[in-house]
């Protein structure tokens, strides 16, 4: 069997062992992009920001519906080795990593400027000239280009950056009136910097490095750091330099002057379609199935061949680059991610929150509060009343449901109580139904059917109960329930003892 095959045979086993939200409560203010999940633990400058990379992949503005096994990790172990043959040019946020899945930076305040740097007339470059256009970003091209053929010198075509929706292009002399000409320039210089040295290094792997994009941030001093990622196959082409003879054929091809581009060659003659080892290969699956950047309505699906391919790229092209040999995790992706950032101490592990119709009833939330900390459990407290805000309360249940640690909802309401049953109903959590007010609980035990919450009149009691869910995942809690247990038996064996003397 040969190496494919048994890649492919692993990545076919792992189909369902993959992240499919990076989001961790615990870990602080979250944004989740299309693939990452970027977790502020605040937003000041040179603070620790935590990103997780999932296996989630996106094209055409889309997140597709497959999940794609190991994904995350290639590209969080290309950016560590990037960042680390790079850093002589530019230094850069990365502080730690404490699982493949997870990188630790720095936080810079991002220019918002798509750093793209072409080495190659591909990709959106190689339809524009095709179109008839002869300029980007300012720059003039020159006439008889074909597409993959090499530029003379590498050309950076800035582009806004778009937090929803497509990118778009703009000239240096933009950039420069959004930055200012110094910084403009520092961030010009360092992204040609960048591309060559990643040239440089692709080429000595036996692959070409086609264009890539960067971005970066500037400190309080206004000094320039190298942030997010760096030539990965989700920011980034390459292709082997096998795979690039058959320009040669194409040149050939194209003098005949029998075809009007490069495209319409293709049509007659896919096989010389240079093959790429990036994200485009899941572009062009896309397309096969009939849908691109204009098209509208639902998104093609992807097969589990589709995925084993995919994720087979993504590897390949890290061992290619890197000269390493991948290492398959040994067992189920997120439960070893989460002990990771366990042992590290960046979490405890799981979280409690606490939510309540109204901050009147904010003595009983502070004593479930108490009693969770007497475990170590960490809770968050949410206000939102279920009468008033139903959107809003429905927000941040699905938020929670997404959580790749686990959730308990405990839930305050006092009245009617319909805070349990809607909480209850949407979470894929557990929920606990706590009221303020101890004589008021009827509603509570009859909500209709599909509302799951349990009732617990005491907060003690439901810190206990809490702490019994976690255990499993949570030694610790194990071990804090058998000593309780332990000192209340003690305690009534003394009192005992006292009452018969002999």
């Amino acid at each position: 069997m040969s190496k494919e095959e048994v890649y492919k045979r692993i990545i076919r086993d792992n189909l369902d062992n993959v992240i499919d939200s990076g989001y961790i409560p615990e870990l602080g203010i979250h944004k989740a992009g299309k693939v990452r999940d970027v977790h502020f633990i605040s937003k000041e400058t040179g603070k620790p920001i935590v990103m997780i990379a999932s296996d989630r992949i996106s094209v055409f503005d889309c997140i597709l519906n497959k999940r794609i096994p190991f994904k995350g990790q290639v590209l969080n172990l290309l950016n560590r080795w990037a960042f680390d043959h790079l850093k002589e040019i530019i230094p850069n946020a990365s502080l730690d990593s404490p699982h493949p899945n997870v990188i630790v930076q720095k936080y810079y305040k991002n220019i918002m400027i798509e750093c793209v740097v072409r080495g190659f007339v591909w990709g959106s470059l190689a339809q524009n000239y095709e179109d008839g256009k002869r300029e980007i970003c300012g720059i003039k091209l020159p006439e008889g280009l074909l597409r993959y053929r090499r530029l003379n010198e590498p050309i950076f075509t800035p582009a806004t950056k778009s937090e929803s929706g497509h990118d778009e292009n703009i000239a240096f002399e933009t950039v420069e009136k959004i930055l200012g000409g110094a910084i403009a320039e520092k961030v010009k210089d360092a992204s040609i910097k960048l591309y060559k040295k990643g040239v440089e290094i692709a080429l000595n792997n036996g692959l070409l490095f086609i264009d890539t994009k960067y971005e970066f941030g500037l400190d309080e001093e206004g000094n320039l750091y190298l942030i997010d990622e760096a030539n990965t196959p989700d920011s980034s082409r390459y292709c082997t330099v096998e795979e690039y003879k058959k320009f040669k054929f194409i040149e050939d091809e194209m003098r005949t002057g029998r075809h009007k581009n490069v495209s319409e060659l293709l049509k007659l003659k896919p096989e010389l379609k240079i093959e790429e080892l990036s994200k485009q290969f899941v572009r062009d699956v896309i397309i096969e199935k009939g849908f691109g950047y204009s098209s509208t309505g639902e998104v093609p699906k992807l097969t589990d061949d589709d995925v084993v391919e995919i994720s087979y790229r993504y590897i390949k092209l890290y061992e290619l680059l890197t000269g390493k040999e991948f290492e398959f995790p040994k067992s189920n992706v997120r439960f070893d991610l989460l002990d990771k950032l366990k042992k590290e101490d960046y979490i405890k592990g799981e979280i409690v929150v606490i939510i309540a119709g109204s901050d009147s009833d904010m003595p009983h939330i502070q004593e479930i509060k108490k009693e969770l900390d007497s475990y170590g459990i960490r809770s968050e407290i949410r206000i939102c009343s279920a009468h008033k805000q139903p959107a809003k309360c429905e927000e941040i249940i699905y938020k929670y449901n997404q959580s790749l640690e686990p959730v308990v909802f405990v839930c305050v309401a006092g009245g009617t109580d319909a805070l349990s049953g809607v909480v209850s109903f949407h979470s894929v959590n557990p929920v606990i139904s706590c009221p303020p007010n101890k004589e008021e609980y009827h509603s509570c035990i009859t909500n209709p059917l599909g509302s799951s919450n349990s009732l617990i009149i005491r907060p003690a009691n439901v810190a206990k109960h809490i702490a019994q869910i976690f255990r499993q995942y949570n030694l610790e809690l194990q071990k804090i329930l058998r000593e309780n247990n332990q000192n209340k038996i003690k305690k009534l064996e003394q009192a005992d003892n006292s009452f018969n003397k002999k």
